[in-house]
Order: C-alpha cells, then structure tokens, then sequence
C-alpha cells in the first residue's frame, strides 16, 4: 500500500492511481468470446461456461421450481433481510422515479414529456468469488419500479451447475421475469445477441470484473448499456473526527470484492493516517479473504494532505464510485464534490451500508467514470419523449422566430412550412 504526502505524489504515482480504469489489454481476450457467442448461440455459451465457471450446465435457464426452492433452501433469517434489504431499496427508487408532465406553458402552446420503460432488460449479476444476492436485488428492482415489463438475469452457476440459492431467492424476491446460468463475457454477448434461449435485451445494467466490463463496452452497438461498472473503490477523505477502526475496516471491506478493487484514505491528520494503518496491518492476517485483500491493498493508499482543500481536489479528479466524507464540516466538504457515484457522511456512514440495505443503490460508475455518469437508478430503465400541442395563436406567437432561424441556417421549406398555415390571412 502506497503511504505518502498528497503533495509529494509523483506522476507516475498519480497515474498508477488513476489508471485503474484501463482495460485496453482485455479487448483482444474479449472480442472471440462475443463473435463466438453471436455465432455459436447456446453451444457457445455451454462452453465457455464449462472452461471458466468449470461448470457442466445442460439446462441453461433456472426452472420455476428452482426459484421455489431457493426461497426454502436459504436461512429463514436471511429470507426475511434479503425481504427487508428489498423493501428499503424499492422505497428509496419509488421516490426518484421520474413522473409525466404536461401543461400549457404559454397561451397556446403546450408541452410535456412521455416517459416510457423499456420493454426488456438484462441484469448482470456477479458470481464465482463470492454469491451477490445484494447485486440482483439493486438491478432488478428500480427496473421493476421503472416499469420494465421483462427482467431477465443472468448470474454464473457454481461448479455443481447450479446458482447460489441466496442469488436465486433474491431474484425471486425483485421479481426477475427470467435467471439464466451463465456469467461472464460469455453472459453479456449472449443477452446482447441474444440465443436460442437467452433473448436479446434492449439494455444490459450491472457491476462486473473488468472482462465483463470491457465486454459491455464492446456490445453497445448491439445494445445499451447503463455504465462502466468495474472493480470496486472507495474514497475516504477525513480528519481527526474519524475513528481510525472505522476507516481500516472500511478500506478492507473495499478491498475483499477483487483483487483489482482500490480503497483510499486521505486525510489532513497524521495520526489518523499512522492508526489506520497499524489497524490494517493488524487485523487483515484475520481477515477471510485476506489474499483477495493483500493483492488489492497493492495499488491502494494512505495520502497525507496538508488541508481538506488538497483533499477535496484530490477527489475530484479521482472521481470515485464510493465517496466517505468524516470530517468536523462535512456539509462544507459535500457541497465541493464534483464528481462521485454515491456519498456517505459521517462516522455511522460506512460504504457497506449502502452496499445493502440504506436503499441507495450500489451500482455504481467505477474507474474516474463518476464524472460523467449517474449511478443505477430508475432513469436507466426508461424513455423520455417530449409531446408539444400548438393553436394557431401559438403558432403565431413562434411565427417569427422560426422562420428567421429557419432561413438563417437555408433550410427555406422549414420556413415555407410555417408560412403555409398563415397564407389564407
């Protein structure tokens, strides 16, 4: 873990930090996995299952049956968090989702906007390391709440061909129309395409490692996407308020998604800075996952700055997925972020609680992309189309304007089209 003074970073430093995004070297890995797929359809698909998830799946769809049983396989305890996790997200999109308008806006001319859900969506929902039924509820509910009238889903299955129960039940629970046993670049070219069994999705959501974020990418002549959504990362700007156990395990907790996950500390007090890294030190030896964390505390960091505002500058060029602000002013400090993809506040405001169950969602732009993207939310899900109704007394209000803008640029017949329903006068 890289331990440092912010301004004392050197380019390259600066650059090893922010090239986290980077996955021109997968492309070559990705592109005959997705003509494979477009050409091969379900066969494709089986094998490219058999060689990465090391599973022999025969049917590649889940059965009615298998999403009951899940439902009775799972902890009765886990069941009713899973219901509860899904309540708060459902009510938390519920309120953010976009209404209809219309109305006359002057006399004579009125206007408005259609919102429209798509009709079919693909979820990735990530397996293998680990089983994610956190991630099926995040992608399937805003669609459900959206008004998307089919979900499908797909997840890679374990070696046994089939998927965790937790995942399956969460699926079940959001109201996935459809689960298919498959993951991977293999599971993006499929919806994207579509096979015998799988159907061509009109848009694809959902976090990946970097080969299914790269295959995303790649597939978006074929169909939308919701956003680049790779390897974890948080970013942690604070001062002497915050308890140095909160922040180790905060970062460790980033950093036991994946191996290329980040998680960064930067902070205006030494103190902080020296305690958090003592904590980590201490307790990753009992961490679970700890080899999956010592690779990604590789290319993470501890920087010291002189003042929030190197901090605040900091994060904004880093643009992080996960922002934690825990300082004496945070109000002062979240009213200077420019780019994030969701912000916790406070001591009691970890990363991990958005990651289940404060409702927020947690699919969330990764790798710098915070600058220009919204994380998931019900708008992902929908079309907006603008209606506008115009008398001829609104029309002779505009009469003038178009025209002269219409002549401007030579586009006479947009001109003659306007004059035509007042040559009668």
């Amino acid at each position: 873990m890289l331990i440092k003074d912010l301004s004392e970073l050197s380019q390259r430093e600066v650059e090893d930090l922010m090239k986290r995004g980077d996955l021109g070297d997968l492309k070559d890995a990705v592109l005959p996995i997705i003509e494979e797929v477009r050409e091969g359809g379900d066969d494709a698909v089986r094998e490219y299952t058999r060689r990465f998830d090391s599973a022999e799946v025969i049917e590649i769809a889940v059965t009615r049956e298998e999403m009951r049983e899940s439902l009775r396989a799972i902890d009765q305890r886990l069941l009713e968090h899973l219901q509860r996790a899904a309540s708060k997200i459902r009510e938390f999109h519920e309120e953010e989702k976009a209404s209809e308008w219309y109305r006359e806006i002057s006399e004579g001319i009125t206007l408005g906007q259609k919102i429209t859900p798509l009709k079919r969506v693909g979820a990735y929902v990530p397996g293998g390391r680990a089983a994610y039924p956190s991630t099926a509820l995040m992608t399937i509910i805003p669609a459900k709440v959206a008004g998307v009238s089919e979900v499908v889903v797909c997840t890679p299955p374990r070696p046994d061909a089939k998927i965790h129960p937790a995942t399956l039940a969460a699926c079940q629970i959001a109201g996935a129309d459809q689960v298919f046993k498959v993951g991977g670049v293999q599971a993006i070219a499929a919806m994207a395409h579509g096979t015998d069994t799988i159907p061509r999705v009109d848009k694809i959501v959902g976090p990946g490692n970097a080969y299914v974020t790269t295959a995303k990418r790649m597939v978006r002549d074929e169909c939308e996407i919701d956003f680049p959504a790779g390897p974890s990362e948080v970013l942690i700007i604070a001062d002497e308020r915050a308890k140095p156990g909160n922040v180790a395990w905060d970062m460790l907790a980033q950093c036991e998604h994946d191996p290329r996950a980040i998680a960064v500390l930067t902070t205006t007090s030494p103190r902080l800075a020296a305690e958090v890294e003592e904590v980590i030190n201490s307790e990753i030896k009992n961490c679970e996952r700890r080899e999956i964390i010592t690779e990604s505390l590789k290319h993470s960091a501890i920087l010291k700055a002189k003042t929030l505002d190197e901090c605040i500058r900091f994060s904004n060029s880093f643009a992080p997925e996960h922002l934690q602000i825990i300082t004496k002013d945070p109000e002062e400090v979240l009213e200077r972020i420019e780019h994030a993809g969701s912000i916790f506040i406070g001591n009691n405001t970890p990363a991990a609680a958005g990651d289940y169950a404060s409702g927020t969602n947690h699919v969330l732009p990764t790798a710098g992309h915070a600058m220009r993207h919204s994380g998931l939310n019900t708008d992902h899900f929908t079309k907006k189309t603008t209606i506008q109704i115009v008398n001829k007394k609104g029309l002779r209000a505009l009469r003038e304007t178009i025209t002269t803008l219409a002549e401007a640029e030579g586009l006479f017949a947009h001109a003659k089209a306007i004059q035509a329903r007042f040559e009668e006068e």
